[in-house]
């Protein structure tokens, strides 16, 4: 955290250097004087549910909103800042009051404004202006109450690239994203299949409103993604070709610059391509700053890619000789087979772990199914069905993600996982029918098909995710008490083993509280036992064993 703050200021003064290019930067607007500038007069038919004309923000009874949007860019980003308003702002306050709990100076703050100035003053230059256009309607809806971040519409841009920075950062509790696809004589019926968990981590109220968003625009392809308020770029999404993309992070450096975030590029792909073919090459003419796997499937040629983006380089992975693919946090083409930071990768995170076991799954099932692939989705074990603690980043459901979701693309089918994690009701769209259908969407109550969704995992109904939940609390209690150097009973720490007891952390953080106490031989033994465990990473498994060899020098 010192580090990400030293760099802040040290960008600061660069920013303060570098005024020309920022002031460029702060006064870009796009050209709005082709479009139609009508500011949309919402009807409220609920507390849930809002329309304009075939426009319509509806919450189902799983609770994710579905939003349909048409019309030309200006009037897509008037209508969905007007449709989602209150998710919007409040989705911009759960994301941005982080800021003024790990930035509380007003100074400080006033040199992070200019660090965001200066570090994202060329990504103006590098998003379409299609893209802006709808940002800048958006951004009309906007809270005032951040403006000591960024005005609104350069504010709304610089949040497109929080998942880029949020990976490039470490210091962010964000962890790894997990996907596959299937198709021939792999699938059920021969026709492809993609299952992913999109694993960015922002806190549990960041998760809650999920939107399921449908767009219908004047130009390119009709698609939909899903999404949260304030956000037009696409982490996960079908258009109707039946062309998908999800999106996984790589292994990447700290960007000195920003330029096109990850999901526009995403978004680009699904508004303008039908084909694998045209996904590549929109993707090979951005400029990205952070390194990235896209997953891209095609129903018109009926298999799925690997496009792998980076400042530097590029690569495409296709499988050989197999109907299956597999793409977790390190890339695979042979473009990136000397690159340093990808090797590290291999070796040091839990990426390469979970791509092993997705190979496992998968190999357990000679034809995969949708509810097959939500079965992986949600699979919380290890290597072998080894039991490594409930919310370990080698496991494929970390029990954190933002959202899972399944496509057959050649049947314009889509499952959405609902809250909690991936354990909630995974909730079916049939796009041919939403975007045929378009017209009549203000009469409905909901644009999923109840008889495909998929069932809640019976996790949820078992004492083990009981356990879990309180575990996610006194986790908390425990870290804070380590921060603030607050006392714990010894009864809290014996009952927060209990309830994670095959988790490293569990032993790490009780480890780390005794040894802040200067408890040094009951850290001792809790270090010694978090060794035993799966540990995540290697430079985690290393910090484990520093306690250990520290300990027992104090104890000599």
């Amino acid at each position: 955290m010192h580090r990400i703050k030293w760099i802040i200021c040290l960008s600061a003064l660069l920013g303060l250097l570098g005024s020309c290019g920022i002031s460029k930067s702060l006064k870009d607007r796009p050209n709005i004087s082709a479009y139609n500038p009508k500011v949309p007069e919402i009807t409220k038919t609920s507390d849930t549910s809002f329309v304009y004309s075939n426009n319509h923000l509806t919450k189902n009874k799983q609770g994710l909103w579905e939003l349909y949007v048409s019309g030309d860019p200006l009037q897509r980003g008037l209508i969905t800042g007007a449709l989602t308003e209150e998710l919007f702002q409040h989705q911009e306050a759960i994301f941005l009051s982080k800021v003024k709990q790990l930035v509380p100076s007003k100074t400080k703050r006033y040199f992070l404004k200019k660090f965001l100035a200066w570090y994202n003053r060329k990504m103006y230059k590098n998003i379409p202006e299609e893209i802006k256009v709808e940002i800048w309607g958006l951004s009309k809806y906007a809270s005032d109450d951040f403006d000591y971040i960024a005005e609104p519409y350069s504010r709304v841009l610089y949040l497109h690239g929080a998942h880029d920075i949020g990976h490039a950062l470490q210091d962010l509790a964000l962890v790894g994203c997990s996907s596959f696809a299937a198709w021939g004589d792999k699938s059920d019926d021969g026709s492809l299949i993609i299952g992913r968990n999109f694993d960015f981590y922002a806190g549990d109220d960041f998760a809650k409103n999920k939107i399921i968003s449908f767009v219908d625009p004047t130009e390119g392809h009709k698609f939909m993604s899903v999404t949260w308020g304030g956000m037009m770029g696409v982490v996960s999404g079908m258009n109707e070709h039946g062309l998908t993309v999800t999106i996984n992070a790589g292994k990447s450096k700290i960007p000195l610059v920003a330029k096109t975030p990850i999901s526009i590029v995403a978004r680009e792909i699904l508004q303008y391509a039908a084909t694998l073919e045209e996904a590549v090459a929109i993707a090979k003419k951005r400029q990205v700053f952070v390194s990235e796997s896209i997953l891209v499937g095609s129903a018109s040629d009926k298999k799925a890619i690997v496009i792998e983006v980076s400042p530097h380089n590029f690569g495409v992975y296709e499988v050989p000789n197999t109907n299956q693919l597999i793409c977790s946090n390190h890339f695979q083409s042979d473009a990136y087979a000397k690159d340093k930071n990808n090797k590290k990768q291999i070796l040091e995170s839990h990426s390469n772990y979970r791509y092993e076991r997705l190979e496992e799954l998968l190999g357990n099932h000679e034809k995969i199914t949708p509810k097959i692939a939500v079965d992986i989705l949600r699979n919380k074990e290890g290597l072998r069905d080894m039991d490594i603690g409930y919310g370990n980043e080698k496991a494929l459901n970390q029990l954190l993600a933002h959202h899972g979701i399944v496509f057959k693309p050649e049947q314009g089918l889509v499952w959405v996982s609902s809250n909690p994690y991936q354990l909630g009701e995974f909730v079916a769209y049939n796009l041919n029918k939403i975007f045929k259908d378009s017209l009549n969407h203000g009469n409905k109550t909901t644009l999923s098909i109840a008889n495909k969704n998929i069932k809640k995992d019976s996790f949820l109904y078992t004492l083990a995710y009981q356990n879990y939940e309180e575990y996610r609390s006194m986790s908390d209690k425990i870290k804070e008490a380590v921060t603030d150097e607050k006392h714990l009973t010894p009864e809290f720490l014996e009952k927060f083993k209990t309830l994670n007891p095959e988790y490293w952390e569990t032993y790490y953080w009780v480890g780390r509280y005794y040894y802040h106490r200067k408890y040094y031989l009951a850290a001792l033994n809790a270090f010694k036992e978090a060794s035993t465990k799966e540990i995540t990473t290697v430079p985690k498994e290393a910090l484990v064993h520093s306690y250990i060899r520290r300990l027992k020098r104090k104890l000599k």
